[in-house]
């Protein structure tokens, strides 16, 4: 049921089996091994303890931010690359270089 829950949210280009039960199962299983377990602590019985699962949340958490982060600042490199274009083409700067601009701009759009 989590891999036909989750199949919406896929990055493009991901194999047709990837959201398969067998699948999900599988990356799990290596999660939980590559996943130090959490030591446990003596406290109070209404202490909360670290679960592996706590840990898995936290380090994928982590990862996903830091390439959104990454996705956010090329997109920015990007974005400023494109406005810079825009401003020499505006000023007439580039002419002779809009037939190849314009190649470049239609691969993006294909």
């Amino acid at each position: 049921s989590v891999s036909r829950a989750i199949k919406p949210f896929a990055e493009p280009g991901r194999p047709p089996d990837w959201f398969s039960q067998k699948h999900c199962a599988s990356q799990y299983s290596e999660l939980l091994e590559t996943t130090e377990t959490p030591k446990r602590k003596r406290g109070e019985k209404g202490e909360v303890v670290e679960t592996v699962e706590d840990v898995i949340v936290r380090k994928l958490t982590a990862e996903r931010v830091e390439e959104l982060k990454k996705m956010i600042k090329e997109t920015q490199e990007k974005y400023r690359q494109l406005k810079k274009d825009a401003e020499l083409i505006q000023a007439g700067h580039m002419d002779n270089r809009l037939e190849e601009l314009c190649n470049e701009i239609m691969m993006w759009v294909i």
